[in-house]
């Protein structure tokens, strides 16, 4: 009985440490603000839940609510994905991230590159978004007539002649969609399996991401897949359903609930109790070699900061430094899907949102939100008492 009574009173002080009702008005009072037809926020301490909220729909139209089942789209989350997959490529020998891209993807070699030779770009700065290639994969991704996104890689290579490099490779940051899609082709090459395969296989089943999958979803899971919505000019609109992300899966092509993605937090965080069984998938000093700072990233609407606080570039991933922390993680929006994923190693916190609803105006506007979120839990939660 004493010891149960500790446990308890121990979960009490960690929840303590969260204000949680605070929170959850925070974060709903902002997404009625915003126009959010549905989100799902969860806040780990210590490889446990202190905070998790449901809210709105999935499905405005059948006003099926959000639950715990409920499947977001992830877009660019993705990416942490691949970074890892190729940093478990690297641990077994199969490549150096110092490697030219073009040494395992020789399509590249059309492209044109006026800084010097293609060889010169490496599988770190595909990694780092800092090789010099376009952000978006397919070159005309603004103009109406275009398909949502290539599906085939012999689409890519036709235009490789008509692809250019932007900036000398390795001398400062720029997103770059069209990099990471050559990872994934680097990842199929080397590992001879699909991407979704080799991801499947090596990432998610280990992880127990049971639910996640890449692409449209698998018929049992499609009643759990939520729509997508969009705002502009004060109009709610619904997006495509269930779409294929084509050859950009290895850039932001997952699907997985909230509970799978809490196992990927755990994951990174790092539990001593589990530690040979996530080490298994990447060893952790593999991890943290993927989260030091390379290259500083311009504050954009893509990457607001409050006065004081900055953002890097590094392996696969971001860090946000802010009162004297610094977090990691990544952003994705797709498809009227927004998402983010933020971890502390050093203090085991950890958060996890998506909203199914992108809203671009000036009162509603889901980046917006993610920002103010992001600083309340920064300020509430991640920041050390005093």
């Amino acid at each position: 009985m004493r010891i149960l009574l500790a446990l308890l009173l121990l979960s009490v002080v960690a929840f303590a440490q969260l204000p949680a009702n605070e929170l959850k008005k925070f974060y709903e009072d902002g997404l009625k603000q915003h126009g959010i037809v549905g989100s799902s926020l969860a806040v780990l301490d210590h490889n446990k839940i202190v905070f998790r909220d449901t809210v709105g729909f999935q499905d405005l139209v059948s006003k099926t609510p959000v639950d715990e089942n409920t499947t977001f789209h992830w877009a660019s989350v993705s990416k942490t994905f691949t970074g890892i997959a190729i940093m478990q490529l690297r641990d077994r020998g199969l490549l150096s991230l110092d490697d030219p891209i073009v040494k395992y993807v020789p399509e590249i070699a059309q492209a044109h590159d006026p800084f010097g030779p293609i060889s010169a770009i490496t599988i770190r700065q595909a990694m780092s978004h800092s090789a010099g290639f376009r952000d978006p994969t397919w070159p005309w991704r603004d103009a109406d007539w275009q398909p949502f996104e290539p599906t085939e890689w012999s689409q890519l290579v036709a235009m490789m002649p008509y692809t250019a490099v932007e900036f000398q490779p390795g001398s400062k940051y720029s997103y770059s969609n069209l990099a990471v899609v050559f990872l994934g082709e680097i990842i199929e090459r080397l590992s001879g399996d699909p991407y979704e395969a080799y991801m499947e296989k090596n990432v998610l089943r280990p992880l127990g991401m049971e639910h996640s999958y890449y692409d449209r979803s698998p018929a049992y899971l499609l009643k759990h897949h939520s729509h997508s919505y969009h705002i502009e000019k004060g109009k709610l609109a619904e997006l495509e359903f269930n779409f294929d992300t084509g050859i950009t899966r290895s850039n932001g092509g997952l699907n997985s609930p909230i509970p799978d993605m809490i196992k990927y937090l755990n994951f990174l965080v790092g539990d001593p109790a589990r530690r040979a069984e996530y080490d298994a998938v990447l060893k952790r000093s593999s991890l943290e070699e993927m989260w030091k700072p390379l290259l500083p990233v311009p504050v954009s609407e893509d990457f607001p900061s409050r006065k004081g606080a900055r953002d890097f570039v590094t392996t696969s991933f971001f860090v946000h430094e802010d009162n004297d922390l610094k977090l990691i993680g990544h952003m994705g929006w797709q498809n009227g899907f927004i998402a983010h994923i933020y971890i502390d190693p050093q203090q085991k916190k950890a958060y996890v949102v998506n909203y199914n609803t992108e809203a671009m105006d000036a009162e509603q506007n889901t980046r917006k939100l993610n920002e103010q979120l992001r600083d309340f839990l920064i300020d509430n939660f991640f920041a050390p008492k005093k």
